[in-house]
């Protein structure tokens, strides 16, 4: 796997693309590839960490990728190394010319720098393309800008992604990605009311800066990290309106036909299809018979998916 790694690290000298990649769309690869082909320099993508908006705004900003993720999805793109820049309020505080000589020239000793049109940095954003390739053309380093990619719907981006999986749309954050949505998480002990009325759970703590799908119950699939067989699953997304509604939302998936121990394991799960919203009901007898249905709705999409595989 690529190494994740800070600036002062990083394999030099570099060609570089700079911009937080989060979704890593069609768009987004278009720029990756300017400095995967017949460049000089390491192939590496830069982002900043966190997210610039919520050093300057305290606005908490979850991704679609966390970096630990990122790292496997771009090296088959080509990219040799993903570089985290810390930011803080002294980084946000450089220029546009003192960000590219210190960080991308010096530190990082760029020969080539692609972007996508619509970048913007230094101090008050005051930087966009037009900076960059003045600049570039000063130090003699080559700056690619790569126009936005539009299709039917507009631009792509990673709010178009955000905004479909909220919605419980997979299919169209699948279509948005390339690539199907996934995320991962612990399993830790619950209060083993699921076993209690028939439907056993594993419980996932997921990093609380990963973006989730909207609330609701979905067809799922889950396997452990480094393992090809995926189990078919319902998943319930969100708080437990039936037995606790004053309780936190939580991640509760349930393997279809499996009774496994996962305690203290990882399981990756791949949201497949939203089946309903989630409803307070009556009493538990109630509850246990919706999930008996939600079972068997999931079952009957999984069973309709081939040659599905799930990889960590």
């Amino acid at each position: 796997m690529i190494p994740l790694c800070s600036p002062k690290q990083a394999l030099l000298p570099t060609a570089l693309a700079l911009g937080s990649f989060d979704g890593l769309h069609a768009g987004h690869r278009r720029v990756i590839e300017r400095i995967t082909r017949n460049t000089p320099g390491i192939p590496t993508v830069v982002s900043f960490w966190p997210h610039p908006r919520e050093v300057l705004y305290g606005e908490a900003r979850l991704r679609l990728d966390l970096p630990s993720e990122k790292t496997s999805l771009l090296e088959p793109l080509g990219v040799e190394q993903l570089v985290l820049i810390p930011f803080d309020k002294s980084l946000a505080a450089l220029t546009p010319d003192k960000f590219v000589n210190q960080i991308l020239l010096e530190t990082l000793q760029a020969k080539h720098i692609a972007v996508g049109a619509n970048f913007r940095f230094g101090k008050n954003r005051e930087g966009d393309v037009f900076t960059l390739e003045k600049i570039g053309a000063t130090a003699g380093i080559k700056v690619s800008v790569v126009p936005i990619l539009e299709d039917n719907e507009g631009r792509m981006s990673s709010s178009r992604i955000r905004s479909a999986l909220n919605k419980g749309e997979l299919k169209t954050a699948q279509k948005l990605m390339g690539r199907a949505y996934r995320f991962r998480g612990s399993v830790v002990s619950g209060r083993g009311i699921g076993r209690g009325i028939g439907w056993p759970t594993a419980n996932l703590q997921v990093d609380g800066r990963k973006f989730l799908p909207g609330q609701g119950v979905y067809a799922a699939w889950a396997w452990k990290p480094n393992k090809d067989n995926a189990f078919s699953a319902v998943m319930n997304l969100g708080p437990q309106p039936t037995v606790d509604p004053t309780a936190p939302s939580a991640v509760e998936v349930h393997l279809l036909d499996k009774d496994l121990d996962l305690t203290g394991q990882e399981l990756i799960v791949e949201p497949v299809q939203k089946l309903r919203s989630q409803k307070q009901f009556t009493n538990l007898v109630e509850l246990s018979a919706q999930i008996g249905r939600d079972a068997k709705l999931a079952k009957t999409i999984l069973e309709s998916i081939e040659n599905h595989l799930g990889t960590g």
